[in-house]
């Protein structure tokens, strides 16, 4: 039986989850340094263990709103295949396991515009939309330009 494990967050109301592969950490958020003309999702950039990685505000993506920062406010560091990325979630407070039982697949239709859910869980009393980081990247508009501000303060 294939089990996988996810990090779990929320962003408004609803739960979201990683594949672990794709986890590097989970860290506070600190100091985000802006750079200027950058999409509106993006924060900024943050140093984590001596890289700056683009962060991204999950609120912007996801619902064109600004996040309310509190001390439950985290960030996930994601790895895509071509680039690390910090995520400003909510909440990022679990893993957990997730058998090949529970996942749902998404109607296509329904999430023309959400390429980036792979899946759903669905558990005794949640339902969590899993992310494929990848997806999530690459259908964000001008990220090409995140890309290219990164690579060029590498």
């Amino acid at each position: 039986m294939d089990v996988s494990k996810l990090v779990v967050f929320r962003t408004g109301n609803e739960e979201y989850g990683i594949p672990i592969e794709h986890v590097i950490s989970i860290e506070k958020l600190e100091d985000i340094n802006s750079i200027p003309n950058m999409p509106f999702y993006m924060k900024g950039v943050v140093k984590v263990r001596g890289e700056l990685i683009p962060v991204l505000d999950t609120y912007q993506v996801f619902y064109h709103q600004n996040i309310p920062i509190d001390n439950d406010v985290k960030l996930i560091v994601i790895q895509s295949d071509e680039i690390s990325a910090a995520l400003i979630v909510k909440e990022a407070k679990e893993i957990i396991d997730i058998e090949e039982s529970q996942l749902k697949t998404i109607a296509v239709g329904a999430f023309q515009s959400t390429k980036y859910f792979s899946a759903v869980a669905s558990l005794e009393e949640r339902l969590i939309t899993i992310i494929d980081p990848n997806l999530l990247l690459e259908s964000l508009d001008d990220f090409a330009i995140v890309k290219e501000e990164m690579m060029s303060h590498q």
